[in-house]
């Protein structure tokens, strides 16, 4: 069995690869343990075929310690998926057409009967080491922008709302990385919950806090694109990290661009907002101070839907049952350092960082690489 330190050297050298152009045919690489698509399909690439991505990783081993090939054909392929397996890697044929697809939001009935709740509605569960993706697309089908416009449709404010994860790196994942994907909903889109990834050269969308969580994450040019809000409410946030006060980085974005479709308004979206998740102590449950916020872009291009303050407080429930007991910006650890852009601005919450605290933001510390 691989030591941990095999896997940490393998996870380096991941790390270190060069972004590839997501115009290439990822196809044409030889060497896959299984193909999702047709009996044609498999008989183009050699490898046993399966109907369904949740199938092929049923046939990879449970203790891999080696990469288990899944190339996902052109198509959409609709079912939940969990990888628990380690060392899988997801290979799309074609970028915008190997779609991973599920429909799923807090306040939708799950087919148990109860509400899916935000945790179970990801389209892709990360829940192992070593997980690959590249060249794909991960959507969670909800439609938060139809929903948010209806009268009694499920709203933002809501405990039990539009929130339709599309991706999370669940409890058991660790030195993941996920190339030239596509990872799309509208509000929580991308829930990196635990140990490290690396997002490169990948677009994600979504509206309202739309990157959230408490693991280790470094974006390095990757397109986050804000999503309509016409209504409930317009603001939109980015981020929203619940990283533990004992982990030093959170969200680091470098290099990336923040981009908005259209319509979305000018300064309407803020950079992010400090999650505090509640616990159960002795005295009761109540947001627990652990959770102390963590993230910064550096070196980002920002279009002018970013608001001039930067950062935003949120709510969590106070000790004293209050849930409207607010954590501002100031009592996390949010930062900026080299924006440019027409969403370029002084920041007025926030840090902003000196040339020699930024450079000493490094990949391999974030992720332990």
């Amino acid at each position: 069995m691989l030591s941990s330190l095999s896997r940490r050297q393998t996870f380096a050298a991941a790390v270190a690869l060069p972004i590839m152009a997501s115009g290439r045919s990822w196809a044409a690489a030889a060497g896959y343990d299984a193909v999702v698509g047709s009996d044609d399909a498999g008989r183009r690439f050699g490898a046993p075929v399966y109907p369904a991505l949740s199938a092929a990783i049923a046939a990879a081993p449970a203790d891999g310690r080696r990469p288990f090939r899944i190339l996902i054909t052109r198509g959409i392929w609709t079912e939940q998926v969990v990888v628990d397996k380690p060392f899988i890697h997801l290979i799309g044929e074609d970028r915008s057409g190997s779609v991973i697809n599920h429909l799923a939001a807090s306040g939708l009935a799950a087919p148990d009967g109860r509400m899916w709740g935000t945790f179970r509605t990801p389209t892709l569960f990360v829940r192992a080491p070593d997980f690959h993706a590249e060249n794909l697309t991960i959507n969670n089908a909800f439609d938060g922008l139809a929903e948010m416009t209806k009268p009694n449709g499920l709203h933002s404010h809501n405990g039990a709302g539009p929130q339709a994860v599309a991706l999370m790196m669940d409890k058991g994942s660790d030195r993941a990385v996920v190339r030239n994907c596509d990872i799309l909903s509208y509000q929580d889109t991308l829930f990196p919950d635990a140990g490290a990834t690396l997002f490169e050269n990948c677009l994600i969308t979504g509206s309202y806090d739309f990157i959230f969580g408490g693991g280790r994450a470094w974006f390095e040019r990757c397109e986050i694109r804000s999503r309509l809000r016409p209504a409930d409410p317009v603001e939109g946030y980015i981020v929203a990290p619940s990283t533990p006060i004992e982990q030093d980085y959170g969200f680091v974005f470098r290099d990336c661009r923040l981009t908005r479709d259209a319509g979305v308004p000018r300064h309407s979206v803020f950079l992010g907002r400090p999650w505090r998740p509640s616990s159960t102590f002795p005295d009761g449950r109540y947001g627990d101070p652990k959770f102390v916020g963590a993230a910064t872009f550096l070196d980002c291009w920002m279009d002018d839907h970013i608001a001039p303050a930067g950062w935003t407080e949120m709510w969590y429930t106070g000790r004293d049952g209050n849930p409207r007991t607010m954590l501002q910006p100031e009592d996390a650890r949010f930062a900026t350092f080299g924006s440019r852009g027409p969403g370029l601005a002084d920041f007025s919450r926030g840090k902003r960082l000196t040339i020699g605290q930024s450079r000493q933001i490094k990949r391999s510390a974030v992720l332990g690489a």
